[in-house]
């Protein structure tokens, strides 16, 4: 009884902490001039990954390599097919941020790297070292993005707007009315980003006992009980996006949470502690999350409006890949 508890008192957490995160953030963004996706890309993105890097850590520690690995993968899958998939079925998530495009094709890139990278069976601390320094270039490349946007704000305000264009201005105009409040827009961020790990750490802990309880094996609880309980902070905050009509956010967090947890999370926690890959994920799994991956870049590419349907077939997917999981022998 106590675990089911906990993982409903977990998930009523995360759905609180996702609505103050998504708040606070877009408000602090444009109190500063910074654009929705380099929010969602970043700030948000990683806070909602912390539970992520947390089990990722442990386990290594522990020498549990396969929760380690498959905890990311199976994150990555669940954050494209079910954390775009939900928030599709509530509101349409539009694909046609200039910035989108960049960098879905950047998280397609390294999801290749790290697919090549894991056909070696071992991630080792060299490979480690590769993935911290394409998470630099990703930071040093929002820092630019970032950078502009406020250049462009300047214009806006100066009332130089030759070298904009319409949707650029369209967004400005936007910023231009954004509320103040900075001081209560940080203790929203600080407060969401302490909430969502509490949250998904109660309803990991819940989840993974009754699993166990009905005999799952390590690497399936990996790939799927502990992949859909970290990835319970990103459906939160996309769900909260949604529902408040903020599409940026939502993607920014979905690109950022795939991209952070294979460059920072595998980055630092192979470079710690060696991972071994485990042949079940190699076998099915990690080909899964390219697949998907190459879906949400065809998404972006395509300037695509996720609308119920679409957000349907993603949840679908889901479903049958979680049932695939446990019917290919994953239960003991």
């Amino acid at each position: 009884m106590l675990d089911y508890i906990s993982l409903a008192g977990g998930l009523a957490i995360l759905l609180v902490a996702g609505d103050v995160l998504v708040r606070g953030s877009v408000t602090l963004a444009r109190s500063f001039g910074i654009p929705s996706l380099v929010i969602g890309l970043t700030i948000v993105a990683f806070g909602t990954s912390a539970p992520e890097l947390v089990i990722s850590l442990r386990s290594a520690l522990d020498g549990v390599s396969g929760i380690a690995v498959g905890n990311v993968v199976g994150s990555n899958i669940a954050n494209v097919l079910l954390v775009l998939g939900v928030p599709a079925l509530i509101a349409t998530t539009v694909c046609t941020d200039k910035g989108v495009r960049k960098n879905a094709a950047f998280l397609l890139a390294v999801t290749v790297i790290f697919t090549a990278m894991c056909t070696f069976d071992t991630l080792n601390r060299a490979m480690g070292i590769v993935l911290l320094s394409l998470l630099g270039l990703f930071l040093f490349d929002s820092y630019r993005e970032m950078r502009r946007h406020q250049r462009r704000c300047k214009d806006y305000q100066n009332g130089d707007c030759t070298a904009l264009d319409d949707a650029q201005i369209a967004e400005l105009e936007e910023f231009d009315d954004a509320p103040g409040g900075r001081p209560v827009a940080f203790a929203l961020v600080v407060a969401g980003l302490i909430g969502l790990p509490l949250g998904g750490q109660l309803a990991i802990q819940g989840a993974v006992e009754i699993a166990r309880s009905w005999g799952v094996t390590d690497t399936a609880i990996g790939l799927t009980v502990i992949a859909l309980g970290t990835s319970l902070p990103e459906l939160a905050t996309t769900v909260m996006a949604a529902i408040r009509k903020e599409s940026a956010v939502a993607l920014g967090n979905v690109l950022g949470s795939n991209v952070f947890n294979i460059v920072a999370i595998l980055g630092i926690t192979s470079v710690i502690s060696p991972l071994d890959v485990p042949e079940a994920i190699m076998r099915y799994d990690i080909w899964v999350m390219l697949a998907t991956t190459v879906l949400l870049a065809i998404f972006a590419f395509m300037h695509s409006h996720l609308r119920w349907p679409l957000g349907l077939a993603l949840v679908t997917g889901y479903c049958l890949y979680i049932f695939f999981v446990f019917a290919s022998g994953s239960v003991a």
